[in-house]
């Protein structure tokens, strides 16, 4: 077998993932060779898989993201203004923050603390709230109380999602009219909005409009013209929203 030294061998593995097929003239002892010198290559080195990994991750976000940002300008409406969205803080805050959440997610809990610091310390931000539930018919159920609950006492929907996300047990139709009975809306005029008012279409669109942004999961934010999937905490979102001030765009 030809020896190659190790800087060859890289650029062998490097020409033989760049160029096409047809680019190479090599006959079936040269392929045989060239194969084994990749693969002895690749086990000398196996660090290089890391490398490879890592950009194949930051090239599948960055194709997310443009498809995000198309998706963002194409529904602006849909995502910042629809009328079944409850907005907290300043409804007229130069920078909208949406978050899509679900009752029974876990980072969504986890990220509850970092709206409401937003909030409390930056007066200038419209908060957007998008329910979206994915995790179950239990969540399903608990979002068909949050509506109703929003229809019948708007002016305490803050105080709902604080008390829903703020629980320990498992968000269910049972646990949400509990917590609206606890702000003073019965359990029969909760059932009675549900019956006359189902929220199924407003879902159904919600799941279409996550779908075009390539949400499959919560919490997820849209600011600006960037998703920003995950619980990234208070710090980022922060970051985040300043720069929209600086320079209109989520990174300056």
């Amino acid at each position: 077998m030809a020896f190659f030294p190790k800087t060859l061998t890289a650029l062998a593995l490097a020409a033989s993932i760049a160029l096409p097929v047809h680019a190479f003239a090599l006959d079936d002892q040269q392929k045989k060779e060239m194969g084994e010198f990749i693969k002895q290559y690749l086990i000398e080195n196996p660090e290089i898989m890391l490398d490879v990994q890592d950009a194949l991750q930051k090239k599948q976000q960055m194709a997310l993201q443009v498809k995000a940002t198309t998706a963002i300008e194409n529904n602006n409406d849909g995502i910042f203004d629809s009328k079944t969205d409850v907005t907290l803080g300043n409804p007229k805050g130069d920078v909208t923050v949406v978050e899509f959440f679900d009752y029974n997610c876990t980072y969504c809990r986890h990220a509850l603390p970092d709206m409401q610091a937003l909030l409390q310390k930056d007066k200038n931000v419209r908060f957007v709230l998008k329910e979206f539930p994915i995790l179950g018919p239990d969540s399903v159920a608990a979002h068909r109380v949050a509506d109703a609950f929003r229809r019948l006492a708007p002016e305490k929907y803050a105080d709902f999602h604080v008390a829903m996300l703020g629980s320990d047990g498992r968000a269910s139709e049972d646990s949400a009219i509990e917590v609206a009975s606890s702000l003073g809306v019965s359990a029969d005029k909760i059932r009675a909005e549900m019956k006359k008012s189902p929220n199924d279409t407003i879902t159904q669109a919600t799941y279409q409009l996550a779908a075009n942004l390539g949400i499959n999961g919560t919490p997820s934010y849209v600011i600006g013209n960037e998703l920003v999937p995950g619980a990234v905490g208070f710090d980022d979102l922060e970051a985040k929203v300043k720069n929209m001030r600086a320079c209109g765009k989520t990174s300056c």
